[in-house]
């Protein structure tokens, strides 16, 4: 698989080297999370930013988020991931929704004071932190800065539990959603997804990954290799992102 990116280990190092990922600091309720900025390396694509939450089992440095994070700015993305603060103070069990909450909306002010008037800001996360993020945007509304959401496998219900659905506060949600799935999820089939997105109308866009589990992972005799499947969820991603840009650019 692509090789994980980490943080530069220092300021200095970070000068050092154009382009590598940049660690800063975020004030949170009861003191700070660390987060970390892939800066976008493709000039071809449209100038957008993605603040990419981690699940409930791993924090920004997981091979997923790393992996995930470096592809989007190899295409174009400026990228920012963040810890929620249970895993800065490497706990295993994750904070409140509140604070979980409050914690995206301060990596949200953060990144969207960094970035200046005018920009792009989308948001969104693999499994957990991408269903945070999707409360934060329904709960604020209009009111938020985002101008869409990407969930990496979103976790409609836990598995074996497809009657406990967490799908009540999405129509509250008023910029473009896109849901990227595994065929193989256990947390939400295709025709689940696909129902709920038929039900969100238009923002809603499904992308099922073939072959794919909750983390996109194929089986190991899969006609496509690991790195060509996330390859393709990354394109997927920018491309739609792209599109969402230019459409409201037309509208404005």
């Amino acid at each position: 698989m692509t090789r994980a990116v980490r943080p530069a280990a220092s300021a200095a190092a970070t000068r050092a080297t154009p382009g590598a990922p940049r660690a800063f600091p975020v004030e949170v309720e009861h003191g700070t999370v660390t987060a970390t900025e892939y800066p976008a390396r493709a000039a071809h694509r449209p100038v957008a930013t993605l603040i990419l939450a981690h699940g409930a089992g791993a924090g920004q440095q997981s091979p997923f988020v790393t992996r995930f994070a470096a592809g989007f700015a190899a295409r174009g993305l400026t990228v920012v991931t963040f810890n929620f603060p249970y895993t800065e103070a490497h706990r295993r069990m994750p904070d409140r929704p509140a604070a979980l909450e409050a914690c995206v909306r301060a990596v949200v002010a953060a990144v969207a004071d960094r970035a200046g008037t005018g920009a792009r800001l989308f948001a969104g996360g693999k499994s957990m932190g991408g269903r945070i993020v999707s409360q934060v945007a329904a709960a604020d509304g209009r009111s938020s800065p985002l101008a869409g959401l990407v969930f990496l496998g979103y976790p409609l219900h836990p598995p074996g539990r497809p009657a406990t659905l967490r799908d009540a506060h999405l129509p509250a949600i008023t910029v473009p959603m896109l849901f990227t799935q595994g065929s193989r999820d256990p947390f939400g089939t295709p025709a689940e997804i696909d129902a709920v997105c038929r039900r969100l109308g238009p923002r809603a866009t499904p992308h099922i990954v073939d072959g794919g589990d909750h983390s996109f992972v194929v089986p190991r005799r899969w006609r496509l290799t690991q790195d060509a499947v996330e390859a393709s969820v990354q394109e997927v991603v920018v491309d739609w992102i792209g599109r969402v840009v230019k459409r409201r650019a037309r509208r404005s």
